[in-house]
């Protein structure tokens, strides 16, 4: 989920860590489970799934600790680029929290911030972005927001899921190029986060680490040792 980082307190680190190209992997469903460690906060566990009825795809994110817990859901079918079709979130802090809705109307210009951190995923495989390119969505308020990202190539993970190849990209604010998150997305499954590390000013305050994964169809075609 992406969010802007200059406005990104604990708890919303803990949600929101987390135009395409047609050489991209075709999507696949999945369900992912990953381990947050965030300095100064208890560990959290965040559910992740992909999955699709027809030509629409949802994409939910769940997590809980003690004090808090929040969810994120998006609708969205895929062609050249992805298009968000429904938007939903909830988010309660110390029993204090409040949901949000963003229905088509308010999605037509601009995916929403979980489809776009698919949309993300299918760039960091199809393009060459050495250079930072730049990916506009809306927030979940249905604010317009930007985030500049470059492709620093390929690495191989040793994770609690098992040994992965993967794209790793650099995402910032073009206001804010002191805070950066680096993303590790799975090259031949779209819109599955292996790792993300968060970082500001040059010390890594967060790290993502994928824990369990669970494919809908055959098992990955890759190094993962992962079920």
């Amino acid at each position: 989920m992406l969010v802007p980082l200059r406005q990104c307190t604990v708890f919303m680190l803990l949600l929101l860590l987390v135009a395409g190209s047609a050489f991209a992997a075709e999507p696949r469903p999945f369900d992912a489970r990953y381990r947050l460690e965030v300095s100064g906060w208890p560990n959290a566990t965040i559910e992740h799934r992909l999955s699709h009825a027809g030509a629409e795809w949802q994409s939910v994110m769940r997590t809980a600790i003690t004090l808090a817990r929040g969810h994120e859901s998006s609708r969205f079918t895929i062609g050249e680029a992805v298009h968000s079709l429904h938007y939903s979130s909830g988010y309660r802090l110390l029993g204090i929290g409040k949901d949000y809705e963003l229905n088509r109307e308010s999605l037509t210009r601009l995916p929403d911030r979980q489809a776009a951190l698919f949309e993300l995923s299918r760039r960091a495989v199809a393009d060459d972005c050495t250079t930072p390119c730049r990916l506009r969505y809306v927030d979940h308020r249905g604010r317009e927001e930007r985030i500049d990202y470059q492709r620093l190539g390929q690495h191989t993970l040793e994770l609690p899921a098992g040994r992965f190849e993967s794209i790793r990209v650099e995402v910032t604010e073009p206001d804010s190029p002191e805070r950066r998150l680096v993303f590790s997305f799975h090259p031949d499954v779209p819109g599955l986060l292996l790792a993300m590390e968060y970082y500001r000013d040059g010390k890594r305050l967060s790290q993502l680490r994928l824990s369990e994964l669970s494919l809908a169809a055959a098992e990955l075609a890759s190094t993962s040792t992962g079920k």
